[in-house]
């Protein structure tokens, strides 16, 4: 396995080797850099709710962009698309294989949740990323422009299952599909609205499997929201203090 520190990277394939442990980059002044580093990846396998795929649409309906040139787009102004009050620090290469950045979410209360991502892979016309013990969820976001009906189509799909018990009740209850949906929906909102287009975004879910693994159940210790919670009070201290 390779340090990322130095990302091992199969370019040819678009494929980012795997990696033992994350390493996450230096970000700018402000930002929160919590729960990446020295966290491993959390595949679908290592999650504990039930499975889901979510998948967000929109056409470019009118525009001429072709879906190479709006993954480029996507790509180099990945974090300008997100929801106002959440971030993703994207390292100095980019949406590259192999590279992690850092994400801070805002959450209810106006707590700062911070987590992180690593491209696993990247095209043309695709990029994917994985999420790191802790994580909301385990599993992978794809991200892709394709052609439909001589359109350019632009999608989110995820497939992911809940990292811990706690993550899943706030599925089950509702509040973690809804936020889920009014990130990625908002997300390809204004993705489209980047290339003119007011497009409508079509979702659909799929229930992969109804399971928990409770053999899981631990990841609660890794909780990504617990740990940012607690780590507030330093983030203010350290602000007051200018450091």
């Amino acid at each position: 396995m390779s340090d990322q520190s130095s990302p091992d990277v199969n370019t040819n394939a678009g494929w980012a080797k795997p990696v033992d442990r994350l390493k996450s980059p230096g970000v700018p002044a402000g930002a929160i850099n919590l729960n990446v580093e020295g966290r491993q990846l959390s595949g679908l396998s290592a999650g504990f709710g039930q499975m889901w795929q979510k998948t967000y649409k929109v056409r470019l309906s009118g525009s001429p962009a072709a879906p190479q040139e709006v993954v480029k787009v996507w790509k180099a102004e990945f974090p300008t698309f997100w929801p106002k009050g959440n971030n993703l620090y994207v390292p100095l290469r980019g949406i590259q294989p192999g590279e992690v950045g850092v994400i801070n979410l805002t959450a209810p209360g106006g707590l700062k949740l911070s987590t992180g991502i690593m491209v696993i892979y990247a095209d043309e016309t695709s990029f994917s990323f994985m999420t790191p013990e802790g994580h909301m969820f385990a599993g992978m976001i794809t991200f892709s422009a394709f052609e439909e009906d001589n359109a350019t189509v632009t999608q989110v799909q995820v497939l992911i299952r809940a990292n811990d018990p706690i993550y899943e009740i706030s599925f089950r209850l509702g509040v973690g599909h809804q936020a889920e949906d009014v990130f990625w929906q908002g997300t390809l909102t204004n993705l489209a609205q980047r290339f003119g287009v007011n497009g409508h975004v079509v979702q659909q879910n799929v229930l992969v499997d109804p399971r928990v693994q409770w053999k899981e159940a631990r990841n609660i210790w890794q909780n990504a929201g617990i740990r940012s919670t607690l780590y507030m009070p330093v983030a203010i201290v350290r602000r007051l203090l200018g450091k």
